[in-house]
């Protein structure tokens, strides 16, 4: 198995977050994982990307151009990367800010309105679990037991009360998955 990611959207969106999660839960699987992030200077509203590449085997390079899975948070990143998912692949977008929604029939596309998801178990700030789970379900790489372990490497302790808060927003994703 190896799965290539690129998570991308504005700074602030838990885009960077969430590709932790993911590459911490892949070690906590025992697979080999890269985590990339890149940002510019403004960071919070400022556009963002992180590529993760989960794997049984070796990685020979952390530098991709083509994806197995785009999961697209606004519009600049579906301009840039909705050409980049391989034939075959998966894009998961939130509508919320896109304007120009993806059209390639090629791939498995998945929308998911998290912003919506978000405001129904009253948390702004699960969006990016939502959208997590959404992928999940979708391409279940990881197990919701090592995604855990994963959220609780890269919380702070002190935030580790926000651990099943976590834990509902990505099962509300993988319910909500269109």
């Amino acid at each position: 198995m190896k799965e290539e990611i690129i998570i991308a959207g504005f700074g602030g969106q838990g885009v960077l977050s969430m590709g932790k999660i993911l590459a911490y839960g892949g070690i906590m699987q025992d697979q080999e994982v890269t985590w990339m992030p890149s940002y510019g200077p403004e960071m919070r509203g400022g556009t963002c990307n992180v590529s993760v590449i989960l794997s049984d085997n070796k990685i020979s390079s952390p530098i991709l151009s083509k994806f197995d899975t785009a999961i697209i948070l606004n519009q600049q990143s579906m301009d840039k990367f909705e050409n980049q998912v391989k034939p075959g692949g998966l894009l998961i977008y939130d509508p919320n800010g896109i304007t120009r929604h993806p059209e390639r029939k090629d791939i498995t596309i998945c929308k998911i309105a998290a912003v919506d998801e978000a405001a129904k178990i009253g948390n702004a700030k699960a969006y990016n679990m939502i959208i997590l789970g959404a992928y999940l379900k979708k391409k279940p790489v990881v197990s919701m037991e090592n995604v855990l372990k994963g959220l609780k490497k890269s919380l702070p302790p002190r935030h580790h009360n926000l651990i099943p808060m976590n834990e509902e927003a990505i099962k509300a994703g993988m319910d909500a998955v269109q």
